[in-house]
């Protein structure tokens, strides 16, 4: 099953909620996806990465949050895979303004775990993923030195207005 799918019935049934009014950031998030999966193949390539730092930058609350990791993970895999390389323990970061209700998304997060630990087998001794909630603007410095191989940001245009 999706991931999108399994999070969104999680997620309330309301005529507001975000479940039913997603679509649109679904749709920036496709349009994406090739940038995604070629500048991954590139890093992959290129650095034999024992613990991936990955940071999505304007996470909101919803599931689409969790679809776009996992389709990052199962690239990341995959490549891990063919150049037979062992797979990177995964450490998500998600960023939000501070008013952002990461509750939410959190919320989410043990059909989420319970999907990727079933359906690819992470969570395993062999392959873990550590999620964190990173408050804050993206104007201001979020994250250490060194800590992140991956960032993206998605529907986060009107932050550019500061």
């Amino acid at each position: 099953m999706e991931v999108v799918q399994v999070l969104h019935m999680n997620k309330g049934n309301g005529d507001t909620s975000y479940a039913k009014n997603s679509t649109v950031q679904r749709k920036i998030i496709s349009f994406g996806k090739t940038i995604i999966e070629e500048a991954l193949l590139e890093l992959s390539s290129n650095y034999d990465i024992d613990s991936m730092g990955i940071a999505d930058l304007g996470c909101s609350t919803g599931p689409n949050t969790l679809s776009v990791i996992s389709q990052i993970m199962d690239i990341v895999r995959a490549t891990s895979g063919h150049l037979r390389r062992r797979v990177p323990e995964f450490r998500l970061f998600f960023n939000d303004l501070y008013s952002n209700d990461f509750n939410s998304l959190f919320m989410l997060l043990p059909a989420f775990y319970k999907m990727l630990k079933e359906e690819k087998g992470i969570g395993l001794a062999s392959s873990q993923c550590f999620i964190s909630g990173v408050p804050g603007s993206f104007y201001g410095r979020l994250f250490p030195s060194n800590s992140l191989h991956f960032v993206y940001s998605f529907s986060s245009l009107h932050w550019l207005s500061q």
